[in-house]
């Protein structure tokens, strides 16, 4: 499907944008800090979220 040269490529620029990614959340800790305290809880709202509508539909399913 893929030929060498592309998925070569494909790893190159994932390993590459992750360590762009870590370099730029570095910079900008303190403002991560200051601006979006509070948004782990936000996050793990989202996550019980769609565990709970996961959970409904299995048992509506049965």
């Amino acid at each position: 499907m893929f030929s060498t040269g592309q998925l070569i490529f494909a790893g190159f620029f994932v390993v590459a944008f992750i360590i762009v990614m870590i370099f730029s959340y570095r910079k900008d800790i303190r403002l991560h800090r200051k601006y979006y305290k509070g948004s782990l809880y936000v996050l793990i709202g989202f996550i019980v979220f769609i565990l709970l509508l996961f959970l409904i539909k299995s048992q509506l399913n049965h």
